[in-house]
């Protein structure tokens, strides 16, 4: 009964450990779930993935839009603007975690290129950029595009949004933006729906959140247990396997280091010579006393 209680003890305490952890979680995000699983690797920066890109098989806090202002990438690059400098995940500009046209098939997790906002006068503006009140879009990004024939940078040209919001891009496409009709010099097809509809520019309201920080590797664990185990990098298994070894190894290397640090403290042997000592006392009263004979 006392061992099975112990068990019963240690279950309930991790599972009151998990339970904390993910309402912190929960509160610090605000969002639900507060992680998401990075099931592909359009985001990915190099075939053996590193730590501060997004990968195949990572955890990614997902922080609500009303905790994370967006800021994009043509914001993050715009000479003396208020943003220049700020990087998310490896790049210019924040990760943004969309649902394609507001459906429910899986959601999207891809860099915010730039935001169109109406203009009160009918136009379009473009925050980041000198465009305002513009009928169309026409933007050079400062990202090289040599992998489709050329050395030129992505290009939207004369482009018309259907409506206010978001183009986003996977850093690891090439130089495909989500959104088919914002792609220009055939830098790729684009995005569709699950109804096949092309992906358009995304509205606020189709935002589910903003990629914060990462928790490399330890999502490939789901990703093995089903079809998307191809998308994670090899060295991510490897380093995932090491890091599970130096976690079940602390708390015996750390128990060890204790036992060690307990038998040198002053304390520890200050106890052992007193208890020697009662124990010299008690031996001799006992030879001191007078046998009773028979």
């Amino acid at each position: 009964m006392g061992e099975a209680w112990s068990w019963i003890r240690e279950a309930l305490l991790a599972g009151g450990l998990i339970a904390a952890l993910i309402s912190v979680l929960v509160l610090m995000t605000g969002s639900w779930p507060p992680m998401v699983v990075i099931e592909s690797n359009s985001m990915q920066h190099d075939e053996n993935g590193e730590v501060g890109s997004i990968d195949a098989g990572d955890l990614v806090l997902v922080m609500t839009p009303e905790r994370k202002d967006i800021i994009t990438f043509v914001e993050a690059t715009e000479s003396g603007g208020d943003y220049e400098g700020y990087e998310s995940h490896g790049m210019p500009g924040d990760v943004i975690i969309y649902q394609k046209n507001g459906g429910l098939d899986t959601p999207v997790i891809h860099r915010a290129m730039l935001e169109v906002v109406e203009n009160s006068s009918g136009g379009w503006d473009v925050p980041g950029t000198p465009l305002r009140n513009v009928s169309n879009i026409t933007w050079t990004f400062d990202i090289l595009c040599s992998y489709h024939g050329g050395s030129y940078d992505l290009k939207i040209e004369e482009w018309n949004p259907v409506h206010a919001g978001y183009i986003t891009k996977g850093d690891n496409n090439d130089c495909m933006i989500d959104q088919p009709d914002a792609n220009a010099l055939n830098q790729g097809p684009g995005l569709s729906d699950e109804n096949g509809n092309p992906v358009q520019t995304t509205k606020e309201e189709w935002v589910i959140g903003v990629a914060g920080a990462e928790i490399p590797w330890v999502g490939s664990i789901k990703l093995g247990l089903s079809d998307n185990s191809q998308s994670v990098p090899d060295a991510s298994w490897s380093k995932l396997i090491m890091t599970a070894i130096i976690l079940l190894a602390i708390p015996a290397v750390w128990e060890r280091i204790a036992d060690r640090a307990m038998k040198t403290a002053p304390e520890v042997a200050q106890a052992e010579e007193e208890e020697a000592q009662s124990s010299q006392l008690l031996s001799n009263d006992n030879q001191q006393q007078p046998h009773e004979e028979e």
